[in-house]
């Protein structure tokens, strides 16, 4: 009987130690997306902490320094520098105008420090003037029989 209270007591720490590193690991990678404004409005409490902050990158902003690529994000008249220095190379949307997510953390010195930079330009995707959008001048299906058979 000795042996197996010993052998559940085991399962039971490795089980428990397994959970706890899940849970921790999940923790550590958990990452909030705030404005600009909530961040402002976090206080003492931005700093040091991994955020993805989101917003437009100001028109011009964009300057490579050594090795760290520097900008500004921008949130109606809300400002925020950010100072890339990931490894991965910035994406193929990433310019003046677009919508992009930094993810770091905030400097006292009030320099968002991000490892990672995820961007979008909305209006490479939309339809230009003229072009046949989703759902606009479409053939539409009334249910009628044409009298027309498709193979």
């Amino acid at each position: 009987m000795k042996k197996y209270g010993k052998f559940a007591a085991l399962i039971v720490v490795v089980i428990g130690t397994l959970v706890w590193l899940a849970t921790a690991g999940m923790k550590e990678n958990q990452t909030y997306y705030k404005t600009i404004t909530e961040l402002g409005q976090m206080g003492d409490r931005a700093y040091g902490q991994r955020t993805r902050v989101g917003g437009d990158v100001e028109s011009g902003s964009i300057q490579r320094v050594g090795n760290q690529v520097q900008f500004v994000l921008v949130q109606d008249t809300t400002k925020l520098k950010v100072a890339y220095t990931g490894s991965d190379p910035l994406p193929d949307t990433f310019k003046d105008g677009a919508q992009a997510l930094a993810d770091g953390k905030l400097d006292k010195d009030g320099v968002f420090r991000a490892g990672r930079i995820q961007a979008k330009c909305a209006s490479k995707y939309e339809a230009k003037p003229g072009q046949m959008g989703p759902g606009k001048n479409a053939p539409i299906n009334t249910g009628k029989n044409t009298g027309k058979a498709s193979i």
